[in-house]
């Protein structure tokens, strides 16, 4: 080593990149794609009272569980009278009760927080929020937290940016009904709501880092294909055979989806939508269906990241993409 050299162990890691091949490791396969994944409600339809993580990490090259790089969704089983622990090193959890009802002790320095829950309610919890879950009739609840992202970020969520907060069913259908009487809703491309908080005025969204949507799939209806660069983890809250999502690359000439995959909408079930990819909502069975796609769009709203466009067929005869035409 020559006088002034650095010792070795300050450059034995760096490494030295043409920019013309690491620029984008996905395309050339080393970042692995984030994969269309489906798990059925059989999982939590069976077996004891248990978490059964939604996970692809061996797929996404990270450290699991994982479904997407920053989300982690997750089956919770909880049989009646037994109790289940959730404790993730997150900003931000979610959990959407599919059956039953039972309660949530919410440990914390206040002394901690109970809430009852049943089947429609969700609630949130944020940083450092160790939860028991009791169930009085047989429950199956998803739950959905950014815990990847932060194993990525190697740190630790130690300050709570929100607090406990609970979204009863009837409240979220009072609100989604109130969107389906809006006469300017029968042109929109999809009739949602969103479900917001009120510490987070700028992104709108659940918590600042996830995103939460409630809407409906009128029969007939035909939802024309939109895509944004956040990953969707999709529960289908009910559905009858004849409603599933195309999701696909690109669009030929008359707006649709060319050479999709058919994702069937089963209840209880979940489907994850790829960032990028063009996806379009059908709705054939005869009876309306309803679904709850999470997201990480918070976190992209807040960088500005997020870019969701709509298609839609123009008077010429040819395809449009439009950004905001919700």
């Amino acid at each position: 080593m020559h006088p002034g050299a650095p010792p070795s162990r300050l450059t034995d890691a760096a490494r030295y990149h043409d920019y013309r091949y690491a620029s984008n490791p996905l395309s050339d396969g080393t970042l692995g794609a984030i994969p269309g994944a489906r798990f059925g409600a059989e999982l939590h339809e069976q077996g004891g009272t248990r978490i059964i993580p939604l996970d692809t990490s061996g797929i996404l090259g990270c450290r699991g569980p994982a479904t997407s790089p920053s989300l982690c969704a997750s089956f919770l089983h909880v049989r009646p009278a037994e109790a289940l622990i959730t404790d993730a090193n997150a900003t931000s959890q979610l959990f959407f009760v599919m059956r039953g009802a039972g309660t949530t002790r919410v440990e914390g320095a206040d002394g901690g927080t109970e809430i009852d829950w049943r089947a429609g309610d969700l609630f949130t919890l944020p940083a450092a929020s160790r939860s028991t879950h009791v169930a009085t009739d047989d429950a199956a609840i998803y739950w959905v937290h950014d815990g990847p992202l932060l194993e990525y970020l190697g740190v630790a969520a130690v300050r709570r940016q929100f607090a406990p907060t609970l979204y009863t069913r009837a409240a979220i259908h009072e609100a989604l009904d109130a969107v389906i009487r809006d006469p300017a809703s029968a042109a929109a491309n999809r009739q949602s709501v969103l479900l917001g908080n009120q510490l987070f005025p700028q992104t709108m969204t659940i918590t600042h880092v996830i995103w939460a949507m409630f809407g409906i799939l009128p029969v007939d209806a035909v939802q024309a294909p939109h895509r944004h660069q956040s990953v969707a983890v999709d529960l289908v809250v009910d559905a009858r055979p004849g409603c599933y999502t195309t999701v696909g690359r690109t669009l030929g000439p008359d707006g649709r989806i060319k050479d999709g995959e058919r994702f069937d909408w089963k209840p209880h079930s979940v489907f994850v939508t790829p960032p990028g990819l063009w996806h379009s909502h059908h709705n054939e069975s005869g009876t309306p269906a309803h679904i709850l796609p999470i997201q990480d769009a918070g976190l992209h709203t807040f960088l500005r990241t997020l870019d969701i466009r709509f298609a839609r067929a123009s008077t010429a005869g040819a395809c449009e993409v439009v950004e905001n035409a919700g």
